[in-house]
């Protein structure tokens, strides 16, 4: 018997620093209006000094642990999500492994937007192999890190932040079927520069900040993203109307409106996190479910289904039923 795989609880955190447009118009040449027209940002959280990727991840786990009462003593796998560790290596699930006292396997998941939905599917495979029982699974970015803050169109979407869920090997799950993919020959359409001086054949900045090719990978995230939408949930056995809650990656709220319009499902049905925290890539969806959560929006029963898409570039999906 293949084990099924059931998510938990769930926990989210922000750095105590917001950063509102107004406070934007100090930092580069902009307007309220025009951050508003084009990406849907009100405020974004920035990390303090001192402040890493792997401080919001133990902050995350640790009110996981306070807002469901469960011990995470006998988690046995760690994952990560992350473009923006504190370092290239330790990774930054080792680091959560080591702070918060567990004995466990840890690994990072480099997949951008992606990798938080990522991360849910590979808990999901380990547990059904048999050897996990019980995994948590972070998605954390410390964006403003690798922000360049001389481009207007770019710097005023990104934020900082993390979300952690845990998910058990159990006899009914609650997780259901997933898709993966990759276009990655629009890699060098959003990347942040490392060793070698191209990708595919084009030449990179080499400035190790974000840059990203914002038209191209707006039109690449609405056609993909709709269609593998559909197929999801025809993979799931349910119809668009079934749905009670979509949770893209929050990486722009006018992406998020052309996704609604290809697909017939209302913004009303649509949980984010972009307009109070920005993008902020890996810990978007999960600090989308807190803020349906503290919202008294999200509820147990309900059918979610979260969508994952940006660097690499990288797409994952998969539903679940709401504990």
């Amino acid at each position: 018997m293949i084990m099924q795989s059931r998510l938990t609880a769930l926990g989210f955190y922000a750095p105590q620093k917001i950063v509102t447009n107004q406070d934007m118009m100090s930092i580069v040449e902009t307007n309220e209006e025009w951050i508003l027209s084009r990406t849907g940002i009100k405020s974004r959280h920035y990390t303090a000094e001192g402040e890493f990727t792997s401080d919001m991840c133990v902050e995350a786990a640790r009110d996981l642990e306070k807002r469901s009462g469960t011990s995470l003593a006998d988690v046995d796998m760690v994952l990560v999500s992350t473009v923006s560790p504190d370092q290239p290596m330790p990774s930054m699930a080792c680091q959560v492994q080591y702070r918060l006292g567990l004995t466990a396997g840890a690994m990072d998941i480099y997949a951008a937007c992606a990798g938080f939905t990522y991360a849910v599917v590979v808990a999901q495979g380990l547990i059904a192999s048999g050897n996990y029982r019980k995994i948590l699974v972070i998605g954390a970015d410390n964006l403003t890190r690798v922000t360049d803050f001389t481009d207007r169109s770019s710097c005023v979407l990104f934020g900082d932040g993390a979300g952690a869920v845990l998910i058990e090997a159990a006899e009914h799950g609650n997780l259901g079927r997933s898709v993966t993919g990759a276009y990655g020959e629009g890699g060098a359409d959003l990347y942040i520069s490392g060793f070698a001086d191209v990708i595919n054949g084009v030449e990179v900045v080499k400035s190790g900040k974000i840059v990203q090719n914002g038209r191209k990978v707006f039109k690449w995230a609405v056609t993909t993203v709709s269609e593998q939408i559909k197929v999801l949930a025809e993979k799931n056995g349910i119809t668009l109307d079934q749905i009670d809650w979509l949770v893209p990656h929050s990486a722009n709220l006018r992406i998020l409106e052309a996704l609604s319009n290809e697909t017939g499902i209302p913004m009303s049905r649509f949980l984010e996190s972009i307009v109070d925290f920005g993008n902020t890539s890996s810990a978007s969806i999960p600090l989308a479910l807190g803020n349906g959560i503290e919202k008294g929006l999200l509820k147990s029963g309900d059918k979610v289904m979260l969508f994952g898409f940006g660097g690499g570039l990288a797409y994952a999906g998969v539903v679940i039923d709401w504990p």
